[in-house]
């Protein structure tokens, strides 16, 4: 039991030493107020993104401390528990002892009288009658003062045995109670710094949640960066059907174009889409293979059509109100008319069900990718082919379904999974994907230009290709994020001189961003080879790389987020879907 005291007592007074350093700590919050400030410059959300961190950092270690100094004094509380109801469990049992022995006491006291009494009388008896039994008695009565007093010497011992077993008992119990007093007393000490240091952590945890937000904040631009280069806003493929990005396929294709030996690209199964609804170079695929309309329509949003009054008009923005059937949908440019005709009226069934909805609702269509591209010149002289698509489909809606569509998905729609031809992923699932059939140019391709279009920017940059310092900087950038998990100038080093939707800043240099990872567990400096895991859920799960290092695994959405955090010009992954190859 000693033991055990002095070891409580070490455990409190080691606690009680970081209580006071959290509650001088505290004092701290002065200065943590400091990142609550916005910023007006990349420069400023730099400084402030770094102090931030670096309180966040000091609150977190300090708040896991108090989490194991609260657990340690839970358990404190616990034991002081156990041992007060052991300690009165004690009691109960010395206060039964002392009764018993107060009882045997009582007893053997009854007994002593009754002893010394009748010894009394034979004593007196014994003497009146010496004279006159002298020479005939006297050894018997001799012999029987001598087993009297035996007796009564013999009682008188187990009296005062009683006696002082009693007294130890008594003096057991008070000390007993007194050391159960003192533990309950600790125990409220304990509980008292239990509920203490629970408020502690519940303040430290907001204002841990407080910082984190504003770090978050500060960091804006890297979301506003990471938005604009991965691919979720939908494209379509538009009444012509866009020319292939000039060196933008991977080795051995047409568009191929050799950067030198040993450099690296990343290629997207599919681009610029929400990977929602019905993939039209899927639906072109399909129709090609034989597949009708309603087919491709229950292929894609497991649903056939059904007949409904579309007759009046629709608001279109810019426009006012247009005839629904007969004008509206004959200006719809989102597939070239010289696709096949099955394909086209799943196309139409597409594009008027997901007007329909507009329509009935009484809100205002958009003419851009944003809702689906209208074309005046379009509806004024609509192709045949188009023309016959739309009539032959007429008042023909999906009902229960949101008709998404895009151009390409990259062989995986999460609104039915894999786009094959046998519905499965796995080994060889792009030679499979019905855009792979329909020679989609976006199905497997890596990005590099400021659009979709192959005559947009490209920021100084001939291909996609980058090479051992660039592929190593973007796993420095990786490396950065993983230990801090923001750092607000990991941008592209080439963001001023080529912004994306706005976004500039203050970028790492290579040097920079190298001495960085150095204190992060040090830099890589070269790639050797790579490759990548797919998962069966449409997504890269994650990227294996030989570096200086050693080998690497990174999940596939850590690797994108580095990528298109740190890649320079315009070069992005856009889909979760993606590969990395090296050129020969």
């Amino acid at each position: 039991m000693r033991k055990t005291f002095f070891s409580l007592w070490r455990i409190w007074g080691k606690s009680f030493i970081f209580l006071t350093f959290f509650l001088n700590f505290s004092l701290k919050a002065v200065f943590a107020a400091e990142c609550r400030k916005d910023c007006g410059s990349i420069e400023e959300c730099d400084r402030f993104i770094n102090e931030c961190s670096q309180v966040l950092g000091l609150y977190e270690s300090a708040n896991l401390k108090n989490k194991e100094t609260l657990q340690d004094f839970e358990t404190q509380v616990k034991r002081f528990e156990q041992m007060v109801n052991s300690a009165s469990r004690q009691i109960d049992n010395l206060e039964k002892d002392i009764l018993d022995r107060e009882v045997d006491l009582e007893v053997q006291k009854i007994l002593l009288g009754q002893r010394i009494r009748r010894f009394y009388i034979h004593q007196r008896g014994y003497s009146g009658l010496t004279i006159f039994f002298a020479n005939q008695n006297i050894s018997y009565f001799i012999r029987a003062l001598f087993y009297q007093k035996l007796v009564a010497n013999k009682d008188k011992e187990v009296i005062e045995k009683l006696v002082r077993e009693l007294n130890k008992l008594i003096e057991d119990k008070n000390k007993l109670e007194g050391r159960r007093n003192w533990l309950a007393g600790k125990k409220k000490e304990a509980e008292s710094q239990v509920a203490f240091l629970r408020k502690e952590i519940e303040k430290a945890e907001n204002y841990i949640g407080e910082l984190s937000l504003v770090i978050a904040n500060l960091s804006a631009k890297q979301k506003a960066l990471l938005t604009a280069r991965s691919g979720t806003f939908t494209s379509s493929v538009g009444e012509v059907p866009v020319s292939s990005i000039p060196c933008s396929g991977p080795p051995g294709s047409p568009t191929y174009c050799s950067p030198g030996s040993g450099w690296f690209a990343a290629f997207s199964f599919g681009a610029w889409t929400h990977r929602k609804g019905m993939s039209q170079y899927g639906a072109k695929g399909r129709a090609e293979a034989g597949q009708s309309a309603n087919q491709i329509l229950q292929a894609y949003y497991g649903r056939t059509p059904v007949n409904k009054d579309t007759g009046g008009t629709i608001a279109v923005v810019g426009f006012g109100n247009l005839d629904f059937e007969n004008y509206y949908l004959l200006g719809i440019a989102e597939m070239p008319s010289s696709w096949h005709p099955e394909a086209l009226k799943a196309q139409a069934v597409a594009a008027r069900t997901y007007a329909y909805r507009y329509k009935i609702q009484g809100r205002t269509i958009c003419t851009t990718e944003t809702c689906q591209v209208f074309s005046k010149s379009k509806a004024d002289n609509p192709p045949e082919a188009w023309r016959q698509a739309v009539e032959q489909t007429r008042g023909q809606i999906l009902e229960e379904v949101i008709t998404y569509y895009s151009s390409t998905s990259g062989g995986y729609l999460t609104t039915m999974g894999w786009d094959t031809t046998d519905g499965q992923g796995g080994e060889g699932f792009a030679s499979r994907a019905w855009e792979s059939k329909a020679d989609s140019p976006w199905f497997y391709s890596s990005w590099y230009t400021k659009s979709y279009h192959s005559n947009s920017a490209k920021c100084g940059r001939s291909h996609p290709w980058l090479n051992q310092e660039e592929i190593a900087d973007i796993l420095n950038a990786w490396l950065v994020l993983n230990k801090q998990g923001s750092d607000d100038r990991i941008l592209p080093t080439t963001i001023n001189q080529c912004p994306i939707d706005g976004v500039t800043g203050n970028p790492y240099s290579m040097d920079e961003l190298r001495s960085k990872a150095d204190q992060a567990g040090g830099a890589f400096t070269s790639v050797s080879s790579a490759s990548v895991v797919y998962s069966n859920d449409g997504y890269t799960a994650s990227v294996s790389l030989e570096t200086n290092k050693g080998r690497i695994a990174i999940s596939g959405e850590e690797f994108r987020k580095a990528f298109n955090l740190r890649a320079p010009g315009y070069i992005a992954i856009l889909s979760p879907l993606f590969n990395l190859e090296k050129s020969q």
